[in-house]
């Protein structure tokens, strides 16, 4: 998987942990509130390898999650082809993480293996609906079914009204086959702006009501920015367009930081100051970096002026 959707998983998952309740309780039919601790354990784990250096493998990520019972979870992110090696791949890494945390008493090794699910980004013909372990040991078999979730398969209604805000930075990519349309037409990529623009409306709104943090907005829309700029880079018009109204809005979002802030500074000195961000960053025209910072025109010219002296 291309390292740019492997960062921006870990990223959201770390930066904004309470995101990821929701998708648990959607995988593995839990009742989390929201409320719950969750406390992250380290990625790198060591794979112990016979007559051979240990091979260090990076999760995703895995956690526990201290509800009513305290749970362990490890999620993988996956865009590429099933072939059999993720599979592997995912049994190695809760091998690992069940010895790492292991326990020997009395000569008797007592490991817990976590509760996995695999994200798929992308939907393939070969694509299960789940994977399966079948562990035989001298004393008898063992074998449990690993979840998946297709992310494509969530439409935004689904996204929003089940808290899936975790799968906004990676929505693009059920738009991904039809780039090419989008890319020529200038009436569909409108459509698909649309979306977007509903995208960010959307989560406005949850910061106006407090559902979510401005830090969490801007997480979301940074590395959904990040995800288009590497999924669209052969689409230029794809890439302007969608790629560009999320930065427009992350400036936007980082100029009201701004603006917070410099309540004890003065209103005029916070406002100058947000609008001569938005004029380095170059992305937005004078008239929009003075809608965002509460400039006059005339105002936000002079600045651009004395800039550029």
């Amino acid at each position: 998987m291309g390292n740019i959707y492997d960062g921006a998983f870990r990223t959201i998952l770390n930066d904004c942990r309470q995101m990821i309740i929701p998708v648990i309780n959607e995988i593995f039919k839990e009742d989390y509130t929201g409320n719950e601790i969750i406390e992250f354990h380290p990625n790198e784990h060591f794979m112990d390898q016979q007559d051979a250096a240990d091979h260090e493998r990076i999760t995703d990520t895995n956690f526990i999650i201290y509800g009513k019972k305290k749970k362990k979870y490890h999620l993988e992110c996956e865009s590429s082809l099933p072939d059999g090696r993720m599979t592997i791949r995912l049994f190695e890494y809760d091998a690992q993480i069940a010895l790492d945390e292991g326990e020997v008493i009395h000569e008797t090794l007592t490991v817990t293996f976590p509760n996995t699910a695999v994200l798929y980004l992308r939907n393939y013909k070969k694509t299960p609906d789940k994977m399966r372990y079948v562990i035989k040991t001298p004393g008898g078999s063992v074998e449990y079914e690993v979840p998946i979730m297709k992310v494509q398969e969530y439409s935004l209604e689904d996204i929003f009204s089940k808290g899936l805000l975790l799968l906004i930075p990676f929505y693009i990519f059920s738009h991904e086959k039809n780039f090419q349309v989008y890319n020529s037409n200038k009436e569909k990529l409108t459509e698909l702006k649309a979306e977007y623009q509903d995208i960010l409306e959307r989560l406005n709104k949850l910061e106006q009501e407090g559902i979510i943090g401005a830090f969490d907005k801007r997480t979301i829309i940074e590395l959904s920015g990040d995800v288009i700029k590497e999924i669209a880079q052969k689409y230029e018009n794809v890439q302007k367009e969608i790629g560009g109204m999320m930065g427009g809005a992350l400036i936007e979002t980082e100029a009201r930081t701004i603006l917070k802030k410099g309540i004890d500074k003065g209103k005029d000195e916070a406002k100058k100051e947000a609008a001569l961000r938005m004029l380095q960053d170059g992305e937005l025209s004078i008239d929009k970096v003075a809608k965002y910072s509460g400039l006059d025109i005339a105002e936000v010219e002079l600045l651009a002026g004395l800039q550029m002296v």
